[in-house]
C-alpha cells in the first residue's frame, strides 16, 4: 500500500512538472537564418572645439534701404503715391479753410447756418481721414514689397561676406528695442553694414538715384518694413 502511495505520488509530481513545462516553455522555433555580416559601426562624432570668436554686426534694414537698388525701390513707391498725397494734402488745406471760416464767421450767423457748417466739415473731415488711412496702409504695403524683394538679394551677399571674411557671430542691430547688445566698444571696427552696402551695389551693378528734389508732397522720414516680414540674413557656420 505505501509503495502504491509513493508511485501515485511520483507520477503526480512528475505530471505537474510536465504540465508547467507546457505552460511555460514555447513551442520550438523555426531555424534560426545563418547570420549575417554584422554592419560596421557609425565613426566616433568629433567633440565640438572652441575657435576664436570673430563677432561682426549689421543694421540690416538701413542697409537694405541704403543700397541703390532700395533707394530706387523707396522713389518708386513715393512716386507712385505722390498724386494722391497731393490730394489728400489739398483736402486738408480745405477743411483747415473752412475751419478759419466758421471761427471768424460773424455773431450774427444763426444757429441753423453754423449747425450746416459744422456737419460739413465734420463730413468733409471723416472723408479725409478715411482716404488718408487707406492710402498710408497702401503705401506700406507697397513699400513693404518692395524691401522684400531687395532684402532677399541683400541677404545673399551678407552671407557670402561674413563667409569669406571668416566671422563666426552675426548680430542684427537694426532696431534697438529689440535686439541683445547692450554695449559695444566704440573702437572696435566690428560694423560691417556700409561694407555690406558696397558689396551688394558693385554685385547688382545699379546706379546710385539722383538726388530727390524736397517737396512737401514727399515723405522725409524713412519708412520702415514690419518686423514681422523683415527677411534674415541667411545663418551661417564656419
Amino acid at each position: 500500500m505505501n509503495r502504491t502511495l509513493v508511485l501515485i505520488s511520483a507520477l503526480g509530481v512528475g505530471l505537474t512538472a510536465a504540465i508547467g513545462v507546457a505552460q511555460t516553455d514555447p513551442a520550438p522555433a523555426a531555424a534560426a537564418p545563418a547570420p549575417t555580416a554584422a554592419a560596421p559601426a557609425a565613426a566616433p562624432t568629433a567633440p565640438p572645439q572652441a575657435i576664436p570668436a570673430k563677432i561682426a554686426l549689421i543694421a540690416f534694414e538701413q542697409a537694405v534701404f541704403a543700397t541703390n537698388e532700395g533707394q530706387r525701390a523707396v522713389q518708386d513707391v513715393q512716386k507712385k503715391y505722390e498724386p494722391k498725397k497731393n490730394q489728400i494734402d489739398s483736402q486738408a488745406q480745405e477743411v483747415d479753410s473752412l475751419k478759419k471760416q466758421l471761427q471768424s464767421a460773424p455773431a450774427t450767423l444763426s444757429d441753423a447756418d453754423r449747425a450746416a457748417k459744422l456737419k460739413a466739415i465734420d463730413s468733409k473731415e471723416k472723408t479725409l481721414n478715411r482716404e488718408a488711412e487707406d492710402a498710408q496702409n497702401a503705401y506700406q504695403a507697397d513699400l513693404q514689397e518692395a524691401y522684400g524683394k531687395v532684402a532677399q538679394k541683400v541677404s545673399a551677399t551678407l552671407k557670402n561676406y561674413v563667409q569669406q571674411n571668416g566671422y563666426t557671430l552675426l548680430l542684427d542691430v537694426s532696431n534697438q528695442q529689440t535686439n541683445n547688445v547692450m554695449w559695444v566698444n566704440p573702437t572696435a571696427n566690428i560694423d560691417i553694414t556700409q561694407a555690406v552696402v558696397s558689396a551688394y551695389n558693385a554685385s547688382s551693378g545699379v546706379a546710385a538715384p539722383a538726388p530727390a528734389a524736397p517737396s512737401a508732397s514727399t515723405p522725409t522720414a524713412r519708412p520702415r518694413p514690419a518686423a514681422t516680414t523683415t527677411p534674415k540674413p541667411a545663418t551661417t557656420k564656419q
